[in-house]
């Protein structure tokens, strides 16, 4: 691989007596990484052998180096949501940050939805998280993958940082920025990253960052917290952004102990040395930078309640929310044992639920919530996230089917299969909810999207 002279200039400068050993990681094999969806897989120890584990992710206890070569998106377990593919480095942003008990999360610039997914996990479904991405095309990737993972306390919004500001001052408990950046950690995974590298780049990429972490802060409750991370070794984009925010706000640079494996920031600051990395020489992943930042607690709160404030209903769209409202409790009643609580949105004829009372309005929202399904011809149709939302037992009626087994692979096409069930059930693949289908007469009618079914 061909690297830019003054980009080798700088990471030796940087790292000086460890060069030698960086530029030997260059023909050294990349390391791949999935991480167990906590939400679905409490106990993965029976689900490794089927994923080709070759290995554990020192930072993240839900993370595990995997053969790729033997995994792909096609596997039951990746469309059941068990798993996601993260590079391993990624993992280490959300390991790093605090929850209390309801907390109210933000992931800035969240897609493909790693990150968001990471941290739902930890937060096991509680409290609310805002999953933002700026791109729309990548924010209904991230919208994808919140669906398949099975998140039902997130919202996905599709938004500049300046504006979510003006929106949400002084109210999340923790944010997540893992900032747009030169990408210099990922020349071994994407040598073309390295075509486009310039000083004058890294410089533009801290410029934004710092604009980024301004309206972060602003979003942050006194005594919240900061992640800020990125997949590049640039001083000016890691410990120099952490040093701004620490000048320019007073905020805390915290120590992170559940990142205490990584190799330690680099800096004259004497705080800068909490700050955390990853050299792909000394750790097995590709580069990265993380830092925990606290807001002062005596900081002058921003935060205004945030009242629902939308134009007053017309009685036919009460109406028909209540309509909505009333063929999903009676669809509930009869094929779920639960009962779904929160904030109950139509969108045209689809029902979603947000996990708490939210002014949304004048927002661009990719998913607002759980999608609950479609009001079709005064009947309930239940989407394919409520196949993924819950726990196997929430679920009356499944048809379970083993993860080898030609019927799996026949429903994964969009075939219909046999089953003695009369209505609708889920379709599990060993135990984990996979799609809806719906019985009668011994066969079960194919409700796998067809954006997700695989070749013939």
């Amino acid at each position: 691989m061909q690297l830019p002279k003054e980009f080798l200039n700088r990471m030796r400068e940087l790292i000086k007596d460890d060069f030698e050993s960086f530029m030997h990681s260059y023909d050294t094999k990349l390391n791949s990484g999935i991480r167990i969806n906590t939400l679905k897989c409490k106990d993965p120890k029976n689900i490794l052998e089927d994923l080709h584990i070759t290995g554990n992710v020192e930072w993240c206890d839900s993370g595990y180096y995997a053969d790729r070569s033997k995994l792909n998106g096609s596997h039951p377990y990746h469309a059941a949501g068990v798993f996601y593919f993260q590079e391993p480095s990624a993992m280490c942003a959300a390991e790093a940050m605090p929850l209390c008990d309801e907390p109210k999360i933000l992931d800035l610039c969240a897609a493909p939805g790693g990150k968001t997914t990471q941290i739902a996990a930890r937060m096991d479904n509680r409290g609310l998280l805002i999953s933002n991405e700026i791109v729309p095309k990548r924010a209904s990737i991230l919208s994808e993958n919140v669906e398949r993972m099975g998140l039902t306390n997130t919202i996905v919004t599709n938004e500049s940082p300046s504006a979510l500001s003006e929106r949400f001052p002084g109210f999340f408990d923790g944010i997540i920025v893992d900032a747009p950046c030169s990408g210099e950690g990922m020349f071994r995974k994407e040598p073309q990253a390295a075509d486009e590298w310039s000083v004058a780049h890294t410089l533009s990429c801290a410029v934004r960052q710092k604009n980024i972490l301004d309206n972060a802060y602003k979003m942050l409750k006194p005594g919240g917290h900061i992640v800020y991370s990125t997949c590049t070794f640039s001083y000016d984009e890691n410990e120099a952004v952490v040093i701004y925010m620490a000048e320019k706000y007073g905020m805390k640079i915290c120590s992170i102990p559940e990142l205490s494996m990584l190799s330690e920031g680099i800096g004259a600051y004497p705080n800068i040395q909490k700050c955390r990395r990853i050299f792909p020489h000394i750790q097995n992943g590709e580069g990265h930078f993380a830092a925990l930042l606290k807001k002062q607690e005596n900081s002058t709160p921003d935060f205004v309640p945030h009242r629902k404030s939308r134009k007053k209903a017309s009685r036919k769209n009460n109406s028909d929310l209540d309509f909505a409202i009333k063929l999903y409790r009676d669809f509930e009643k009869k094929h779920l044992n639960t009962e779904c609580m929160g904030e109950f949105i139509l969108f045209g004829s689809n029902l979603y639920i947000m996990p708490i009372a939210l002014d949304i309005s004048r927002l661009k929202v990719a998913r607002c919530g759980l999608h609950l399904g479609e009001v079709k011809k005064n009947r309930f149709e239940p989407s394919h996230a409520l196949s993924h939302a819950f726990s196997p037992n929430i679920y009356k009626s499944q048809i379970d089917l083993d993860i080898s087994s030609p019927e799996l692979r026949q429903y994964m096409m969009g075939d219909v299969i046999t089953g003695d069930v009369n209505g609708w059930c889920v379709i599990t693949a060993n135990g984990y909810p996979i799609g809806w289908g719906k019985g009668s007469g011994g066969t079960i009618k194919n409700h796998y999207p067809k954006n997700l079914r695989i070749l013939k």
